[in-house]
C-alpha cells in the first residue's frame, strides 16, 4: 500500500530539571509527543512511533544547560507514490474538481480528470458531482461520500506531500454504500 517500517532519528533538547532516574521516560514521551502525526517530504506521513532504539549520550550545550539527545527510533511512515490507487473520504467539492482526504493525505481531484459522465450541480446541497445517463444516475461525489482513485501525480516538500488523482478509469469514482 504505502506503509513502511523506517528507522529515524529525531534530535531532542531537555532541560537541566528533567536530568534523573525518570529522564528516558520524559525523552520517549516528548519523542512521540514531537513525532507523531508530522510529514517529513522524504519519509512521509510518521504515524506511530513502534520501538526506541537509542537515546544517544546526550550532549550538554555550555550556553543554555540544555541536553541535546540524537534519538534513533522505528516507526511506521505513509508515503504515497505515484499510480497508487487509495480509497478516501470527500472533504470538498466545487466546479474546480473535489479534495479527498486519505488517511493524513489530502489529494486533489481535478474536473478534468473525472469521467463526462459526472456533472457538476452548483444547485445541490451540499454541492455535488451526479451521475447523468442511465448508467449513471446513482452516483454522486459529494461531501462525506467515499471515492476510489489512483495518483497521478505527487509533490513533496520540507514538511507536506500534495497529491493530484484521477477516477476517470475503469473501477474507479464514486464507491457503493457498503
Amino acid at each position: 500500500m504505502g506503509f513502511f517500517v523506517k528507522v529515524l532519528h529525531h534530535t531532542i533538547q531537555l532541560h537541566p530539571q528533567h536530568f534523573g532516574p525518570h529522564m528516558r521516560q520524559f525523552l520517549t514521551r516528548r519523542l512521540y509527543e514531537e513525532v507523531e502525526g508530522t510529514c517529513t517530504g522524504r519519509y512521509g506521513y510518521i504515524i506511530s512511533v513502534i520501538d526506541v532504539h537509542d537515546y544517544g549520550k546526550g550532549v550538554l550545550q555550555a550556553s543554555s544547560g540544555y541536553a541535546e539527545f540524537d534519538i534513533t527510533y522505528k516507526a511506521i511512515v505513509f508515503k504515497p507514490f505515484k499510480n497508487q490507487v487509495f480509497d478516501g473520504i470527500v472533504t470538498t467539492v466545487n466546479k474546480m474538481g473535489f479534495f479527498a482526504d486519505v488517511g493524513p493525505l489530502q489529494v486533489f481531484v481535478s474536473n478534468h480528470l473525472i469521467p463526462s459522465y459526472l456533472k457538476f450541480d452548483p444547485t445541490s446541497n451540499p454541492p455535488a458531482y451526479i451521475g447523468e445517463g442511465q448508467d449513471a444516475q446513482d452516483l454522486r461525489i459529494e461531501k462525506g461520500e467515499g471515492v476510489r482513485m489512483r495518483i497521478v501525480g505527487i509533490r513533496t516538500d520540507a514538511a507536506d506531500i500534495f497529491a493530484i488523482g484521477t477516477i476517470k478509469e475503469d473501477f474507479l469514482g464514486p464507491t457503493p454504500e457498503v
